[in-house]
Formats: C-alpha cells, structure tokens, sequence
C-alpha cells in the first residue's frame, strides 16, 4: 500500500477572523516531516480535496520551505485554495516564475510581507489579496491618522496584531478582510475590571433550544460552546443552593440532575448579567475548536464519557487567563477527573500529551509536534488527518 503524503508533513493552523469576529477561514501551515522526503504536492492537494466539504472554512495554505511552495504553485490546478506566498521567497526566481504561471492558470495567490514595502504594481496584480504584518510605527501612524488617511489598506488581511485598538482600526474602520490571530491578552487587559461573564448568544441559545424541546445532545453541545457557561453551570450544580447528593462530573450529568425547570430559571438568572462583547468570541471559539481538536485526537476506542472528559480539559484550559486566578485553584472548585486537574493543571498524566498536541498544531510548531510523535506514540498521519477533519467539519458564515 502506497504511503499517505499526510505522514510525511507536519501541519499546524490558525483562525481567521472576519468583521463579525467570527470564523471566515484557516490558515494551514505545511511543514515537511523529513527534508530528505520528497512531497508529492498533487497528492496533498487531492487528500485536502477529499477531505474538505462545500461548507468547510476557506483554506488558505502556508507551505514553510520554497520547495514545497514551489512544487504546490506548479501543480495546484485553479480550484485550489488560496495559496500564501512571503515577499522574501519572491527572490528566488524559481519562486517568481511559478507564481506568475500559477497566476495564469488561475490560482489565487496571497501576497505575505510587510505593510512598508508592499510589491510594484505588476507584481501585485498576480495576487489576489495581501496577508500584511504592521510594524509599530505604522501602529501609530494608523491609530493618529485622520478618516480616509490610514496606512492600513481596506479589503486586505493582517496579522501578529497585538493591540485591541489596532485590531478595532484594521477591522471596523478600515474593512479589513480578516485578521489572522487575535489579541487575546490585550482584549482581555481591556476588560480586566469588568466581571467576567457568559455570552449573551449562547444562553438565549440555550435557552430557545430548551423552549423548543429539543434533545438533551442539543443542550450539551450548545453548554460547551462557551468555556465561562459551562464552568459557571458546573460549580452552580455543585453548590449547595442546588442540594444535590452527589458530585456533578459532567456537563451532561448536570443537565440530568438539574432538570429542563431550573435549567431554565438558572440561565434566566444569568441572561441579564450576560457579556455581549464581541471581542471575546474569537477567545471563545478558538478554545472551542482546541477541545473539539483534543476530544478527536484520543484514541479511537476510547468511549464517550471519556471524550467528553477530554473536550472540557480543553474547554477549561484558559479559564485563568479569563477569570485572573490560577487554574489550579478553579478547577479544584468542581469534582473533576484527577486526569483533568493533572493535565490541565500541571500538564502531567494520560490527557496531557493529547492537550499539548492540540497547542502545538494551534501555534503551528512543528518541532513540538515532531517530538509528541516520538514520545507519545502518536502517528503523525492519524494527527495530520484528525486535524484536517476537525477543521473541515467547522462551519462559517457565507456572505449572501
């Protein structure tokens, strides 16, 4: 049996954020495994073809050595996805004539490189958008600029933005297609005298589904789309205001315990406290998509219970960073797994490698990856393709 090209790479990914701070594509990084290896790049590109879906996220693909670049440009035919390309690799003229036959037969290119030294014109017309770093004296230029003056291009994609008021310019005034990344820690430094809440969309979500009956599935997949409902739900399902006589482990047992009735009164208890602060979705997803990521990267024969176990280790990974208190200390609030508080906590025990797994393809770190393999006894080829499948099954908002 012929080998999969997906055992010979190391991918990684990273969100791109539209206007609406919501999901609009993935950036996915394609580092090769063994540099003594030769990639078959039409194999790749047919293996991304059967596996992503018409409603999937947009791809736009980051090969990290010219080779690679050069091998995809030269074979990818006009449906392929987006295809990343850095200024400085443009030196090459193996690179540069590739990219201008890619341009002929329809490919669409994206142009990387710095806002300040941006391509001439012919160049530019073989790309059909930019993915543009801001150094921080252009960060300032753009911040003190009057209306219509920016040097932030509209339409374009940006990244490594750090700032909330950076990002607050590049997207709601200057239309920027998306942003690669988020600014996690400065949002998050912006809201630091606020009390942190649950989204105000997914509790009325939650509470829409209850109202319609739907199934107990339902309700526990709506409960893990937001990290700070579902803790909140399990510590208040533990507590003694709700009497209970045994320990809540899980969002699913909560949901059995507390009954459709209080359910309801609870979350409407919550609903006018509820942040609808945009801003955060991006950290909510994002963190969302690492647990959906953890709970497929275990092995196969591992039963539901357990998965779940795997996804709130995930969900639950940030909360420090959200609630300003050590994560040790917050989980310890619920009755838990050992096997969460270790890996979540003090990144020891059976989930551990399986939580670093899912942070290192989330950085695009291939080195880390790599070395998981090796320790872990993980096949790379099982990896690369649960990511591709996770990320594939992720929805996105069309526009129209």
């Amino acid at each position: 049996m012929a080998q999969s090209v997906l055992g010979s790479l190391i991918f990684g990914y990273r969100p791109l954020w539209s206007l609406s701070r919501s999901l609009c594509g993935i950036e996915l990084c394609i580092h090769e495994a063994d540099s003594t290896v030769a990639i078959d790049a039409q194999h790749l590109l047919r293996t991304l073809q059967e596996i992503w879906e018409p409603q999937s996220p947009p791809l736009l693909l980051a090969p990290q050595t010219r080779q690679l670049l050069c091998d995809l440009l030269e074979h990818a035919p006009p449906e392929t996805p987006w295809m990343e390309v850095p200024d400085d690799w443009l030196n090459d003229s193996s690179v540069y004539q590739r990219v201008l036959d890619a341009k002929r037969r329809g490919l669409k290119l994206v142009w990387r490189g710095d806002i300040g030294h941006l391509p001439d014109a012919q160049l530019a017309r073989c790309f059909d958008n930019s993915l543009l770093s801001v150094p921080p004296l252009t960060a300032v230029q753009a911040l003190k600029a009057a209306p219509g003056a920016s040097p932030v291009l509209a339409g374009q994609m940006y990244e490594g933005i750090a700032s909330r008021a950076l990002m607050e310019h590049c997207l709601d005034e200057q239309k920027a297609h998306a942003l690669l990344g988020w600014p996690t820690e400065d949002v998050l430094y912006s809201l630091r005298q606020q009390t942190p809440q649950p989204s105000h969309t997914v509790i009325y979500r939650l509470m829409k589904a209850i109202d319609a009956e739907q199934s107990l599935e339902i309700f526990e997949d709506i409960l893990s789309e937001d990290p700070l409902l579902a803790y909140r739900f399990m510590t208040y399902t533990n507590s003694a205001a709700l009497g209970l006589r045994t320990g809540v482990d899980s969002l699913r047992r909560g949901l059995v315990m507390m009954g459709y009735g209080s359910l309801m009164r609870w979350l409407s208890t919550q609903l006018p406290h509820a942040s609808t602060e945009v801003n955060l979705r991006p950290m909510r997803e994002a963190l969302v998509l690492r647990a959906k990521l953890s709970e497929h990267l275990i092995d196969a024969g591992v039963g539901i219970e357990l998965r779940r176990e795997v996804y709130l280790c995930a969900l639950f990974s940030q909360l420090d960073d959200m609630l300003g208190e050590s994560l040790d200390t917050i989980l310890h609030r619920i009755p838990l797994s050992e096997r969460v508080y270790e890996a979540a906590g003090q990144h020891i025990g059976p989930y551990a490698p399986i939580l670093q797994m899912a942070r290192a393809l989330e950085n695009c770190d291939a080195s880390v990856v790599r070395q998981l393999c090796e320790d872990n006894d993980m096949v790379l080829e099982d990896v690369n393709r649960t990511l591709l499948r996770v990320l594939a099954a992720q929805t996105v908002a069309r526009p129209g």
